[in-house]
């Protein structure tokens, strides 16, 4: 019996947790790419034009997450995570685009 309700706490603490550090992978990925498109600014590799353009992206994906948050109480459905994940990879992509364009 021990046993089994140990295995159910450790199971929550488990599932419960994974939230959590998705929402800080979120938050990470997303200080990550301020500063990559901050250092291209800094050292040319970007032009104004690309940076107004990546700038913008950023901020409606971010918009799009504030308004899904709000809608589902403060949390992302998987659905919505996966849809996020994708969102910010084509971003990264478009950064290192931007930066390697020898513009």
């Amino acid at each position: 019996m021990k046993r089994m309700i140990l295995t159910f706490v450790t199971a929550g603490l488990i599932a419960g947790t994974t939230g959590i550090t998705f929402a800080d992978d979120i938050h990470q990925r997303k200080v990550n790419q301020q500063e990559r498109i901050g250092n291209g600014v800094k050292n040319g590799t970007l032009s104004p034009k690309e940076t107004v353009n990546l700038e913008k992206k950023e901020g409606a994906l971010n918009h799009e997450i504030h308004h899904d948050r709000v809608q589902n109480g403060g949390n992302l459905t998987n659905k919505e995570k996966a849809q996020v994940n994708r969102q910010q990879n084509h971003l990264s992509r478009q950064i290192y685009k931007d930066k390697h364009d020898g513009k």
